[in-house]
This record gives C-alpha cells, sequence and structure tokens, in this order.
C-alpha cells in the first residue's frame, strides 16, 4: 500500500507548535485536563492504566450508540480518534480497482487511503456558486453503477458548509441505485453555529456507515477518541482490523468519553463549543468583510473553519508559508485541497489570540499591496 503524502497534516503536525499564532485547526480551543476531570467528575484514582475492551468498553459503546437513531453498542467499534475509524472502515471495503466517488473539497485522508487501496477515486465538486452544494441531478452522474463506496464529509471540511437536505436524498438515492456503500464522516456535527445538529446520514440507507470523533464539536482532541457506527453484521470485520492497528482505544480515553458523551455532559460540551464558534465568527467575517475586494467566502454552517478566496496574485502555499515565516501564523492553503487562491482559516482560538493572528494577516497583506481599498 502506497498512499500519497499527505500534505496538510504534514503541514500542520509539523508547525502548529512552532508559530505564535495556530489559526490553522478547524477545532476550538480545548479544555485543559483540569477542566474535564471536573465536568465528568473523573477521580483519577479511579483509571487503571490497564488494556481496555477492545472495541470500546460496553458503556462507551451504548453512549454513542445513542446518538444514532435506532442503533445498538453492536452498531458501534472505538477507535483512536476519527483518523482510525475512516482508516478501519476503507481497510475494509476497498480494493484495487474499486471505484469510490469522493465529495470535494473534502478532508484529504479518505481520497489518499482510498488511493493507496488502488482505487479509482473520481471528485464529485461541490460548487461554490450554489454555496457549496452539488449542482441538482448531480450525484446520479457521478455515483453511477460499479461505484463501490461515497465518500462524504458533512458538514464539510473546509467549507464548514452542511448538505441540504435534497442534497442527501439525491447522494442516498444515487448510491442505492447503484449499489454503492456511502461512508460520512460527520466529525463537525453538533458544532453548529445555530439551530438543530445537522442531519447524519445514518439509517437513510441500509448500506451507509459513519465515523465521528470528540476532536471537533466536543473541544477533546487530544484525547484521540472516535467511532464507527455500522451494520451490524460489520461489526467482526471493523473490529478484526483494529485487532491490527491501535488494538484498543486508551483507557483513560474511553471512561472520560463515556462521562463526556452522557446526558448531563455532552449538551455542556457542544455548548462550550458553539459559544466559541458564535464569538469568534463574527470577528473573522468582519475582518473579510472590510477587504471586499479581497476576499469572498460563504459563511459556514458548523465547525470553527472558514474557507476564504482571495482576489490577489499568489499562490495560497506561497501565502502559507509567508504567513508562518514571517508573521508566525499559521494557516492551511487551498493548495491541499486541490484548490489554489484558498485559505481555510481557523476560528477556534481564544478571542484575543484570533484578534492578533489577524492583524498579523493584515499587515502581510499591507506588505503585499493588498491593504484595505481606501
Amino acid at each position: 500500500m502506497r498512499v500519497p503524502p499527505f500534505a496538510m497534516e504534514r503541514w500542520q503536525s509539523t508547525f502548529e507548535h512552532r508559530v505564535d499564532f495556530n489559526i490553522s485547526e478547524s477545532g476550538v480551543h480545548p479544555l485543559t485536563l483540569a477542566e474535564l476531570l471536573e465536568l465528568i467528575d473523573l477521580d483519577p484514582a479511579d483509571v487503571h492504566l490497564e488494556y481496555g475492551q477492545s472495541d470500546g468498553s460496553d458503556e462507551l459503546k451504548a453512549r454513542i450508540a445513542a446518538l444514532y437513531d435506532g442503533a445498538t453498542p453492536g452498531n458501534i467499534v472505538a477507535t483512536t480518534g476519527g483518523a482510525e475509524a475512516n482508516y478501519v472502515v476503507l481497510w475494509s471495503s476497498v480494493s484495487a480497482g474499486d471505484r469510490v466517488v469522493a465529495v470535494e473539497p473534502t478532508y484529504g485522508q479518505t481520497p489518499g487511503i482510498a488511493l493507496g487501496l488502488g482505487a479509482e477515486v473520481v471528485s464529485f465538486p461541490l460548487e461554490e456558486e450554489l454555496g457549496w452544494q452539488p449542482p441538482p441531478g448531480a450525484a446520479a452522474e457521478f455515483i453511477t453503477p460499479g461505484t463501490r463506496l461515497v465518500m462524504v464529509t458533512n458538514p464539510n471540511n473546509p467549507t464548514g458548509v452542511a448538505l441540504s437536505e435534497a442534497a442527501m436524498d439525491e447522494i442516498v438515492a444515487a448510491a442505492e441505485a447503484a449499489g454503492a456503500w456511502i461512508l460520512s464522516d460527520e466529525v463537525y456535527m453538533g458544532a453548529e453555529v445555530e439551530g438543530p445538529e445537522t442531519p447524519s446520514f445514518w439509517g437513510r440507507t441500509e448500506r451507509v456507515i459513519c465515523t465521528g470523533s470528540l476532536s471537533k464539536a466536543y473541544g477533546l482532541p487530544g484525547l484521540r477518541l472516535g467511532w464507527v457506527a455500522a451494520p451490524a453484521d460489520l461489526h467482526e470485520e471493523l473490529w478484526s482490523r483494529k485487532d491490527y492497528t491501535t488494538i484498543t482505544p486508551a483507557t483513560l480515553s474511553d471512561m472520560a468519553a463515556t462521562r463526556a458523551l452522557g446526558p448531563e455532559v455532552r449538551p455542556k460540551l457542544l455548548e462550550r463549543t458553539r459559544g466559541i464558534i458564535r464569538t469568534n465568527l463574527p470577528k473573522v467575517t468582519a475582518w473579510l468583510d472590510e477587504r471586499p475586494g479581497l476576499f469572498s467566502y460563504h459563511r459556514p454552517d458548523a465547525g470553527a473553519i472558514c474557507y476564504v478566496k482571495y482576489h490577489f496574485d499568489i499562490n495560497s502555499t506561497e501565502l502559507a508559508e509567508r504567513l508562518r515565516t514571517e508573521k508566525s501564523v499559521l494557516v492551511v492553503p487551498g493548495d491541499h485541497f486541490g484548490m489554489d487562491r484558498y485559505l481555510r482559516i481557523g476560528f477556534g482560538n481564544p478571542a484575543t489570540e484570533l484578534g492578533d493572528a489577524l492583524d498579523r494577516c493584515s499587515e502581510l497583506l499591507e506588505e503585499l499591496g493588498a491593504a484595505v481599498p481606501a
């Protein structure tokens, strides 16, 4: 298996702790361990750092299953982060020569793994002019007979936009007609700017697998706790792949996640995340709106990310590199999503820190001759 370089993850992991301001992340400022332990009322003396149940404790699987209508613990495999969840699904379902459709732009992990497994990956593009939705009727044009798997991130990364109900219905109908599976990465569900949680693909067809984690909507990326929700007859196959990867979630993460997903704590975590997003999104949009000739964007529905198109002449990787080296600010270049002249700007930082980061960006714009129009 030869996977292509995962440019965005290498970029972030190399530099995110080596800059003054990291606005490359798509989640919110994480909780401290002390804050988490107080919130979930967990005494460290009660935690034995032993091997846990390898597909997740029964209590944790029950809590995760409660997030999906009609699911039971038999539908759930707990994983070490959402990344492992996506990996074990693709490893168990995609083979060389399979036709895989990726709704794009998207997080590069799933297309990269599919390519590494020898699949033919076909891009199904969302249209910026339609608010990052697919054109009506397009699903059936891309999800054709012989398609093995359709990969969706909903709400989307990098745009932060949730698919409309009509778009979801068309994707499901096309997948059913083609006999294809749907893999829906739903890690931003619960991190909506406003309104109810984004509807899941779960239950819309018999051939759907959903992945999630505590990293984005819950502000707990360091727990490295994710999951797969899949038909029960796939449980053993997914679990068997996990035997070859991390074996088991970390015991502390399993215990903490079980309590974090409880009915008293989960709403508090999600409201904290939404509070940060509601506070900071107006700061980002105001900064962009002050520069109407330089930037355009579609307001995100969920996640602490805004996918911004810029209208001046510099490659996105070069622009991101100059921000890093000259201003000590990290953003994600659009090149990492195969789209030049875009930046993904994260806004989950503490508000003062976000403001300082945007001020540094303003400095570089002035030096590039792309300052606010007079």
